[in-house]
């Protein structure tokens, strides 16, 4: 093979990934510029969440950020609480800052745990109650969901589907 060749084979392969997307199931998960938060990925996720607060009847703040947990959109439905807004955001530093779920903290953050008292560093800005997802591409944690304005239990199981339909959603972009 001569470099004309290999150059001719590179570029069948990635017409073939574009074609294909994002989907596992075609042999291709990611198509290379979502190894990081983009707006329009933020946005499409947070339209997704807002479909589901929706049908549960609750009125929510979504905040989406990047990797480092700086925000990149958030929206907040009409009636959400105003203390949700800087809730819904920290829900997401704590998730990217800390590579899990808030709702896992939870456990972790509780008297006699490995992790009490930690709501009290990085500024208050870490929640220790259910909400905040971290956010994956090709098992790569890429930003951050956080959601606020139900109870625990609704603002968990919301942020819990933001998550489980975050690939779905970067394979439609």
């Amino acid at each position: 093979m001569n470099e004309r060749d290999i150059t001719n084979a590179v570029k069948a392969v990635l017409d073939q990934m574009k074609e294909k997307g994002s989907h596992p199931e075609n042999g291709h998960v990611c198509r290379c510029s979502q190894h990081k938060m983009t707006l329009k990925a933020a946005n499409a996720l947070i339209e997704k969440v807002k479909e589901k607060a929706a049908k549960m009847g609750v009125s929510i703040v979504i905040a989406v950020s990047d990797q480092a947990g700086r925000p990149v959109a958030v929206q907040s439905m009409d009636g959400a609480y105003i203390a949700s807004f800087d809730i819904a955001v920290n829900k997401t530093f704590t998730s990217a800052s800390l590579k899990m779920s808030t709702e896992a903290l939870s456990h972790l953050s509780q008297p006699g745990q490995p992790l009490y008292g930690i709501q009290f560093t990085n500024e208050g800005k870490i929640v220790i109650f259910g909400g905040g997802e971290p956010l994956e591409a090709d098992g790569k944690i890429i930003g951050a969901l956080g959601v606020s304005g139900g109870t625990a239990e609704e603002d968990t199981a919301i942020a819990a589907y933001g998550k489980e339909i975050f690939e779905e959603v970067l394979a439609c972009l």
